[in-house]
């Protein structure tokens, strides 16, 4: 079984409640179709059901009366949410006739919607931007526990076994903030190691923190940085298997970790790295994707309290299916840190 398909049999298992707020979009009206025909996961829609209807109908779309259609304009929970919104931004100067105007936004209406219990991740992007997808998710939803900085995890397969977990490596941040200090690079640590967890399935993450050095070769700020960071991930969660700072060759290589870092557990076995800046992490992974020709399935974010996912503007049908997969194998994750 690919990772892939460990990961959507691992969502039909237990199916979550998704939210695709872009209803009227082609692709995700098909993806979302697809997913309820498959029964990955139970769809939220979010928008006029007759004009949901009526584009399917016109794409040929089968399964979507197994779909919970919410339409903002006559919902009865709406007015709920939009005092929702109020007591969540009132302090920020949002009033009660702003909040109003802001929940008939697909977008704020579905993160209110999981912020209220009656759903539990949502997926757009295929017509909005990042910041659009953000936005009302650090507004309504906001961060986990201990945790203030949003980031982006890059799923990378590859056809080395030799390396990571079976070939497969988990990169972060590849996505969002540029240049995190050590608290926040000590946070998508944590953060990265867990989306191991929750969506590659690796049951012992092995996080190198990478950098041009290792274990004090190079003296440089930057450097300094990682090991801080490296300091503080230890102190955010104390269970967390991990070394700094790292090259990649001996995070990755046994011999070149043996050499360059006896002793420790997790050169030369790492499975999850993790970029000292956004720089890096984007194009580190873009190499490996085409130079190494390995698979990239991302970004997938993460930080966020409840899984909200962004998708690229170019997407697929089969990218917003798989990101229900891998949001639903999130929301599970999200649901046992809480209890």
């Amino acid at each position: 079984m690919t990772l892939m398909e460990s990961i959507i049999a691992r969502a039909k298992a237990n199916k979550q409640r998704i939210v695709l707020p872009e209803s009227l979009e082609e692709r995700t009206l098909t993806a979302a179709d697809k997913a309820l025909a498959d029964e990955l996961a139970e769809i939220i829609l979010i928008g006029n059901p007759d004009e949901i209807n009526a584009l399917g109908a016109r794409l040929g779309l089968t399964h979507l009366s197994k779909a919970v259609i919410i339409d903002p304009a006559t919902s009865e929970k709406t007015e709920d949410y939009a005092q929702l919104l109020y007591e969540l931004r009132k302090k920020k100067g949002m009033t009660i006739e702003e909040a109003r105007k802001k929940v008939t936004d697909p977008l704020y209406f579905g993160c209110l919607i999981i912020k209220n219990g009656d759903a539990d991740g949502q997926i757009s992007g295929a017509l909005s931007t990042t910041g659009d997808t953000l936005r009302p998710a650090l507004q309504i939803i906001k961060c986990a526990p201990g945790i203030n900085c949003v980031s982006g995890a890059m799923l990378m397969i590859t056809d080395k076994p030799e390396y990571g977990e079976d070939g497969v490596l988990v990169i972060g941040d590849v996505a969002v903030t540029p240049m995190p200090d050590a608290s926040q690079l000590a946070q998508i640590a944590v953060c990265t190691a867990q989306t191991a967890r929750s969506v590659a399935g690796f049951a012992e993450p092995r996080v190198a923190m990478l950098s041009f050095s290792t274990k004090g070769s190079a003296k440089h700020e930057v450097v300094d940085k990682v090991v801080e960071a490296t300091r503080l991930a230890h102190e955010l969660d104390p269970n967390l298997q991990i070394d700094g700072e790292l090259q990649a060759d001996a995070a990755l290589v046994p011999s070149v970790g043996e050499k360059k870092c006896p002793g420790s557990k997790i050169a030369g076995h790492a499975n999850v790295l993790v970029a000292p800046c956004l720089e890096v992490g984007n194009i580190g992974y873009k190499l490996v994707q085409r130079l190494g020709g390995a698979d990239a399935i991302g970004p997938i974010l993460q930080g966020i309290a409840r899984p909200v996912n962004d998708l690229s503007r170019g997407c697929s049908v089969d990218d917003i299916y798989k990101m229900v997969a891998i949001t639903a194998c999130q929301a599970m994750d999200a649901k046992r840190a809480s209890e």
